[in-house]
């Protein structure tokens, strides 16, 4: 049952496991810059997952002035999958549109990746050279931080996912400083986990938060809950628009 609901980035992509202590997440995995980093790439796994998989994908794609940062989910009980402790974000209780929500979980996760922004500005990248992404409960958890947020971000890339505590969103986002941002929307048409509908219905929610030209929705044929070249491609394509070099 836990391996089934384990959302993977890729097929290609190996999925290493967590261990040792679960009061603390390990180091992200991270991918340096091959000059001097003046931009950063914050990717956020899926449930079941660790940051190695991601950063083994941008490694593959990386710009060389780009900094990629995949943070480890801590280890906790998750309620869909019959209370097994695993990676992730916060607690997901049910898939379902009308499913019950982690709503402390949610915001607690989303404080602790500002808090994760708010170092790398420390370290010398600002905030509007920093996009944040990821897949599934990480592309969930990326939408609402972005949007919930005062650190003005230079874009977001959500891959088949969804809009969390989405009834409180107008609210919630009504003084984030990234009402402009450029969105990534990636969702597979053949996704049994997280279904297209869930998709479009978040591209429609986004549309009231931010102008809806700057959401680009991409779908992608038969790929179910992962990724695809194709996708990998539009995402190296976003960044490089997105975080262009500076001299």
């Amino acid at each position: 049952m836990a391996s089934f609901f384990r959302l993977k980035a890729s097929s290609k992509l190996s999925v290493r496991c967590m261990c040792g202590n679960n009061m603390s997440a390990p180091l992200p995995a991270i991918v340096p810059a091959a000059r001097k980093a003046t931009a950063a790439v914050i990717f956020l796994h899926g449930l079941g997952d660790t940051g190695h998989s991601w950063a083994e994908m941008f490694a593959g794609i990386r710009t060389p002035h780009v900094k990629y940062i995949c943070p480890h989910a801590p280890i906790m009980p998750v309620t869909l999958n019959m209370n097994m402790a695993m990676p992730s974000w916060f607690d997901i209780i049910g898939l379902s549109p009308d499913a019950e929500e982690d709503d402390s979980g949610i915001k607690q996760a989303a404080e602790n990746i500002k808090a994760l922004i708010d170092q790398e500005v420390k370290n010398g990248i600002p905030s509007h050279r920093i996009v944040l992404g990821g897949f599934s409960q990480g592309g969930a958890l990326s939408l609402y931080t972005a949007l919930t947020s005062q650190q003005r971000l230079a874009g977001v890339i959500a891959l088949s996912c969804w809009l969390p505590l989405r009834s409180s969103f107008p609210q919630a986002a009504a003084n984030s400083v990234n009402k402009e941002i450029s969105i990534l929307q990636c969702h597979g048409e053949a996704d049994p986990l997280v279904p297209l509908v869930f998709g479009c219905l978040t591209v429609e929610k986004l549309k009231s938060i931010v102008p809806p030209a700057n959401i680009n929705f991409k779908t992608y044929p038969r790929m179910p809950h992962s990724s695809c070249p194709q996708e990998i491609m539009d995402i190296k394509q976003f960044i490089e628009k997105q975080l262009p070099p500076i001299n």
